[in-house]
């Protein structure tokens, strides 16, 4: 039956060798993958957001000139009218900067042909135009001012102006079918952005769940193969004594390989909390420019592209991070559990009240606040096993005790009682705390598993970790309880450890 159970240890070990390796691989291609495609979706949309900037830009400067335009021939009509000195330096001002400002667009478009053509056209009106206006000023300051009303109202400057401002009016039209299309571009990147972030998140789901499923399963084999060879050891010491190197020969390999599978799980892991980071960055811009466009040109806001910018990307980015956080606790669970049995055993002599009592004075705050008994009530065997084993599987029951007393309880209790049989230790922790359903009292020894109402933190890893140092020292450990009535925890232990004794060294 030893044998059985060694023979499945092995073939489990080579099929959840090969289906954790595959996956890991699996996933992370395709992270990589999606880790590019999202990299260059935030290019694409950086590079139409710059272009939409500049339609923007080019629009201010066609309306910067038009005003420019209409401020000179304001300035002119009041000089010829008027004749005051203020009219003439408006005139001049504005007719000073027309030609840096029609140089400013003719650099901003000098990458769209049509536009450059309209350029060309407005630069000839335009000098046409000021040739007008200069010759009725100068003809004012020479005090011909009728003569220069009289070339004013020939109809020559208001066709001029006429064809400036339709020229105005089609590079205005030509930029506005620009904007649509680089918006369109852009709301076209958005939506290939997104899709990648759900892409990530679902990859990133289906490899967690899958490998975290293939842990628990492989845990709860191994858990099942452990408990198998404890319930043989009280009838067939011999026959354990037998096999114990190959049982440590196997979990030493065991616990390696968690601690290979679980270091190897963070790398992926690390990469798509770092990615993740990148998205949550690049959508914070997004939304700064989906600010921007309401604020400038509040018309051209797409109601798809802001919902998606400001509510739609960051839940995405914030389901992500919680499936990472939570993948990467259960990863820190699995090597905390690995690093532990591959520690040393170091036997002593324990006076074990003197180790309970270490363990009450550490939780006396606790036991206070919730004004519990902790006592010990005859003087308890002294053990030779590892101490630091031993306060954490002491200490661990104390804790669940506390932690899961009843805030109602009146008379919170904790007892240890302690007797020695033949070469055998027993000890009992009792409490009248709120009791544990008789269905769950071995699955409270499964890794990430967990009994009753979860009002408290926890990943369900104590007890896990209690039972496996347990069975390091050669001992076992079980529980009777039943709900409201409290819960009694025994642990078997041997008087004195031999290496020999502990079944999963």
């Amino acid at each position: 039956m030893v044998r059985l159970s060694l023979q499945n240890i092995a073939v489990s070990e080579g099929w959840f060798n090969r289906l954790v390796v595959g996956a890991v691989a699996l996933g992370f291609f395709a992270l990589l993958v999606v880790g590019v495609a999202a990299f260059q979706s935030v290019r694409d949309n950086q590079f139409h957001a710059q272009w939409v900037s500049h339609t923007f830009e080019v629009e201010r400067a066609i309306a910067n000139f038009d005003a420019l335009m209409e401020r000179a021939e304001t300035g002119r009509r009041g000089y010829l009218l008027s004749g005051e000195a203020n009219t003439a330096r408006t005139y001049n001002e504005a007719s000073a900067q027309l030609g840096s400002a029609l140089g400013r667009l003719k650099e901003l478009t000098r990458d769209n042909i049509r536009q450059q053509a309209n350029i060309a056209a407005l630069t000839a009106l335009a000098r046409r135009d000021f040739a007008f206006m200069d010759q009725s000023v100068r003809q004012v300051r020479a005090g011909h001012r009728d003569q220069a009303v009289k070339s004013f109202q020939v109809s020559v400057p208001l066709q001029l102006m006429r064809q400036i401002r339709s020229r105005l009016s089609a590079m205005r039209a030509e930029e506005s079918r620009l904007l649509e299309i680089r918006n369109q571009a852009q709301r076209q990147t958005l939506r290939i952005f997104y899709a990648t972030i759900v892409a990530a998140g679902i990859i990133l789901i289906l490899v967690g769940s899958g490998s975290i499923w293939v842990i628990l399963r492989y845990t709860r084999d191994l858990t099942r193969s452990r408990d198998e060879l404890r319930s043989l050891n009280a009838d067939l010491e011999g026959a354990v004594r037998e096999r114990t190197t190959d049982l440590q020969r196997a979990n030493d390999e065991i616990q390696r390989f968690a601690y290979i599978v679980s270091h190897d799980l963070r790398s992926p892991l690390v990469n798509v909390m770092g990615f993740t980071a990148e998205l949550e960055s690049a959508t914070k811009r997004l939304a700064a420019m989906m600010d921007r466009i309401e604020e400038q040109a509040p018309e051209l806001a797409d109601k798809d592209a802001q919902l998606a910018a400001r509510e739609d990307l960051p839940e995405a980015i914030g389901f992500i991070r919680t499936s990472t956080q939570k993948m990467d606790r259960l990863i820190n669970a699995i090597l905390r559990l690995s690093r532990e049995g591959r520690r040393p055993i170091t036997p002593e002599r324990l006076d074990m009240n003197a180790v309970v009592q270490n363990i009450g004075d550490t939780h006396h705050h606790q036991l206070a606040d919730k004004d519990i008994d902790f006592s010990v009530p005859s003087q308890l065997p002294a053990v030779t096993t590892d101490r630091l084993a031993i306060e954490q599987i002491f200490g661990n029951i104390v804790e669940n005790a506390i932690k899961y007393m009843p805030p109602d309880r009146n008379g919170g209790r904790i007892e240890i009682r302690g007797r020695v049989d033949g070469s055998r230790a027993l000890y009992e922790i009792a409490d009248n705390g709120r009791g544990i359903d008789p269905k769950d009292h071995e699955r409270i020894f499964e890794l990430f598993r967990r009994s009753g109402a979860q009002d408290q933190p926890g990943e369900g890893i104590g007890l896990a970790h209690t039972r496996a140092l347990a069975y390091r020292l050669g001992a076992t450990i079980s529980v009777e309880s039943e709900l409201g009535r409290g819960a009694t925890f025994r642990i078997n232990l041997p008087v004195a450890f031999a290496a020999d004794q502990g079944a999963t060294t």
